[in-house]
């Protein structure tokens, strides 16, 4: 099939040049390549856990560097960034240096920022550490798909794709319950912390699992370093602009609309570039084959409800029920926990069956979880969820999963660094623009309803009448002035019409998720059938 591809990307040159280099595939006797699986599932899972587990903490953080909202808000954005910048040039870093080096160089800064990073109550000099940890764990998710597809027998590859499947969306949902168990039993230090107890594991599982590979410098010649330096800055830009503009208020800020201008310009050079040059580090034509592009879209978007749905439900039993992340954290393993049971089946079935149905029946499983959601009420709480949550759960694996397989199924040896890496850009900006979405259509939303409600509230109908002496009535029994008890009765009523419109406004947020995943079930319709599977 590659043959018909041109031009072919640099790090495909480099994976054909230096085929004969690599080691055979290993048979299923030899321990190593599982011992290495077991290390870039780890990384996977800390890669995705990071900006979670953070972003969770981050009350935690900003207390403990004594940092306003503001100036906080750019822990999370400062990992992010790190990851993206990264990301982009893990093709080159794995074909130049090979993904072994690669992924000990990003755990050993991965383990030495996360370490220091709680021993300093200076801001900036914390996020230069998030920063850099984003730049080592963001290593760990583009080389781990290299590594499957490389390294296992190819009977094993598809279970392989499973796990890492399930552990991207596993890594999801532990991390309220994680943050809130490290803040109300250790410390807010082991946000980051955590992370030096695993990649000691995962630094020995790479060192004697993934095999050695020449250094190829003799690409470093050829590289694109216009494309590549256009694409970390453009990438890097947009994703901040992302994170800050539902804080900053999108086109009211000059930071985010310098970040999106800019960041935009230089996208639109690095596409610009790599469509012309004859030598492009990224080979964009390639997404013409087949479903590709499909496949792309469809990762950007089932991140985007994922990241969506994963925003609503802590935001709603946060703001409306009070809870605490270790509460939360119940509600979202619901999501995790099924995963675990049903990754090893779910592969033994893609083995079987064409896996676009797979992948339209979690589609429709989680376009139907979403419908179940939104008819959320202020009452709903940890057991309401579970019904609608364990269904999208199955059907996050399903979708998931069969992407995964579906995305691989169809691409070449040569080109499965440069698919690591478009996966790692769609996953990042997928998450980020369902986040950043999210956020703003539920605040507007919310503004919305509690206009609407307001209006009757302010016509002073007998319901708001009644509503208002029932609530002085009772305040009245603890209260000696009648005008006091008046006055907190308004209070009362103007939280329940606050109340009600968030209710109403994360309604509005799963239905749309379910309207995004029915738009998916639609792309899945209009695949096309791939060549035969090749495991």
């Amino acid at each position: 099939m590659s043959q018909h591809l041109a031009p072919v990307t640099a790090a495909g040159r480099a994976l054909q040049q230096v085929a004969h280099l690599a080691p055979p595939r290993l048979e299923i006797t030899n321990w190593r390549p599982y011992v290495g699986l077991v290390g870039v599932l780890l990384g996977s899972i800390m890669g995705t856990l990071g900006a979670r587990v953070t972003s969770f903490g981050l009350a935690d953080l900003r207390g403990a560097l004594h940092a306003g909202f503001d100036e906080g808000a750019w822990i999370t954005t400062s990992f992010g960034i790190g990851q993206m910048v990264v990301g982009v040039a893990s093709p080159y870093l794995g074909a130049v240096f090979g993904a072994r080096r690669v992924l000990l160089l990003g755990i050993i800064l991965f383990f030495t920022t996360s370490l220091i990073g709680p021993l300093t109550d200076d801001l900036p000099a914390f996020l230069a550490m998030q920063f850099l940890s984003g730049l080592g764990s963001g290593t760990f998710i583009p080389l781990t798909i290299i590594f499957v597809v490389r390294s296992l027998p190819v009977r094993m590859v598809i279970f392989g794709l499973a796990i890492y499947a399930m552990n991207s969306e596993l890594s999801q949902n532990v991390a309220a319950s994680l943050e809130g168990w490290y803040a109300d039993t250790l410390s807010w230090h082991w946000i980051t912390w955590q992370y030096c107890v695993a990649l000691p594991v995962m630094f020995a599982a790479i060192w004697h699992g993934v095999p050695r590979e020449k250094v190829n410098t003799g690409l470093l010649r050829q590289l694109d370093w216009w494309g590549l330096a256009y694409a970390m800055g453009g990438f890097a830009m947009l994703y901040a602009a992302l994170d800050q503009g539902n804080r900053l208020d999108w086109r009211g800020s000059g930071v985010v609309v310098g970040l999106a201008t800019g960041g935009g310009i230089l996208t639109l050079a690095f596409l610009v570039r790599e469509l012309t040059t004859p030598r492009p580090f990224l080979n964009l034509r390639m997404l013409l084959r087949g479903n590709l592009a499909i496949l792309m879209l469809l990762l950007a978007g089932f991140r985007f409800m994922i990241l969506s749905t994963a925003y609503i439900i802590p935001a709603y039993l946060q703001t409306v029920q009070n809870f605490r992340e270790l509460q939360v954290g119940q509600v979202l393993l619901w999501i995790a926990l099924p995963q675990l049971v049903i990754a090893l089946p779910l592969a033994m079935l893609l083995r079987r069956i064409d896996g676009r149905w797979v992948l339209g029946f979690g589609s429709a499983l989680i376009g139907t979880a979403c419908l179940m959601a939104s008819q959320v009420t202020s009452q709903w709480a940890t057991a309401d969820f579970l019904p609608s949550q364990v269904l999208q759960a199955l059907g996050q694996s399903f979708a998931l999963t069969s992407l995964v397989v579906l995305l691989v199924r169809s691409i070449v040896p040569a080109e499965a660094l440069t698919i690591g890496c478009l996966l790692q850009i769609s996953r990042l900006f997928g998450g980020e623009v369902g986040t950043a979405f999210m956020q703003s259509f539920v605040r507007i939303r919310e503004q919305v309803h509690a206009n609407l409600i307001g209006l009757h509230v302010a016509d002073g109908t007998g319901a708001v009448a009644d509503r208002l002496a029932a609530y002085a009535a009772r305040l009245g029994a603890h209260a000696a002035d009648q005008a006091l008890a008046a006055a907190q009765a308004e209070r009362l009523l103007a939280t329940a019409v606050t109340t009600q419109a968030s209710v109403l406004a994360y309604a509005d947020g799963f239905a749309v998720a379910a309207l995004g995943a029915f738009a998916c079930l639609g792309l899945v319709a209009v695949m096309r059938r791939g060549a035969p599977a090749p495991f």
